[in-house]
């Protein structure tokens, strides 16, 4: 386990190995570049590593470079100037300029545009950089975390991410593996994620139940560790014992364990077995297309389409 204020749970080997990774770099001035699925928990190691450097009392900006529309990505990182464009009624300081001296994290770092990544860059190689409309140039002393689940040699084969910026990103590389390959954590996070929400859904005396357990240790987990914890909080909302069992746990994870514990016992078709994780998925996440859409790793529009398929409306 991690000793900084963020917990990194780490008990398998391979989890333990990237947690060494971190400690080993977390004084370091060089850019990091965090790669793995999503819902791994990249965002989380990147501010175990601050927390854990010698800018741990220095900010922690971090930027969502898919969630922001892409007019507004450059000045979110270099701000701008009074009157630089439509609607800029004053000056506005970006994360390069207001995580001094801290930590910038550029979470899903392979979404950003051409013209970003160039000047993206421009930056790693000068250390420095101007607000849009401006003429100041300004230095960065912030360290830079580069976050992304996709596959960026393949972005970089397509033409999709600059080269030359994937090997300014590419200095120190951490490789958050899925949780199905490192299984040893999982009873450790499930505990964890217990302890955490068993006090907010008022069940104190919550706890898993082996056969419960073992399920969770069987299943695949496509969404990772986020999937994890919904699941958790899913089997917490709907228990009607402290000791949470298979029937507490959706369908999804139930057939894990080759048809043991599932209701009725009986062999499921793989359309069946999609449903039923789909539709585990969107009760997990209160039907939240956006984010049941990344645990499940496919695109909104595929999720929308297949909840019409399946009748999950």
């Amino acid at each position: 386990m991690s000793m900084a204020r963020v917990e990194w749970v780490a008990v398998d080997p391979a989890s333990r190995h990237v947690l060494e990774l971190a400690a080993k770099v977390a004084d370091s001035a060089s850019t990091i570049l965090i790669t793995g699925e999503s819902g791994t928990g990249k965002d989380l190691l990147a501010r175990h590593i601050h927390e854990l450097g010698v800018r741990r009392d220095a900010p922690f900006m971090k930027i969502d470079c898919a969630s922001l529309p892409p007019e507004l990505v450059e000045s979110e990182l270099f701000g701008h100037e009074r009157g630089a464009f439509t609607g800029a009624v004053e000056r506005k300081l970006g994360r390069f300029e207001l995580g001094r001296g801290g930590t910038i994290v550029l979470d899903e770092v392979a979404a950003l545009a051409t013209a970003v990544q160039a000047k993206l860059l421009r930056v790693l190689e000068e250390k420095t950089f101007e607000r849009l409309g401006g003429t100041e140039t300004l230095r960065i002393d912030g360290r830079l975390l580069a976050l992304t689940n996709t596959d960026i040699e393949q972005a970089v084969a397509e033409g999709r991410f600059r080269e030359d910026l994937y090997f300014r990103l590419n200095v120190v590389t951490l490789i958050v593996p899925p949780l199905r390959e490192r299984r040893g954590d999982i009873p450790a996070l499930s505990a964890h994620f217990l302890k955490r929400l068993s006090s907010v859904h008022g069940r104190p005396d919550a706890h898993l139940g082996a056969s419960a357990c073992s399920l969770l240790e069987s299943y695949n987990w496509p969404g990772n560790v986020r999937e994890l914890k919904n699941v958790i909080e899913r089997a917490l909302t709907f228990a009607k014992q402290d000791a949470l069992g298979p029937e507490d746990l959706p369908d999804a994870v139930r057939a894990a364990s080759g048809g043991t514990h599932r209701l009725g016992q009986r062999l499921r078709s793989l359309a069946d077995l999609e449903r039923e994780t789909i539709a585990a998925t969107l009760e997990a996440t209160h039907c939240k297309i956006g984010r049941a859409a990344e645990i499940l790793g496919i695109s909104r529009k595929t999720l929308l389409e297949k909840r019409k398929k399946y009748g999950l409306m």
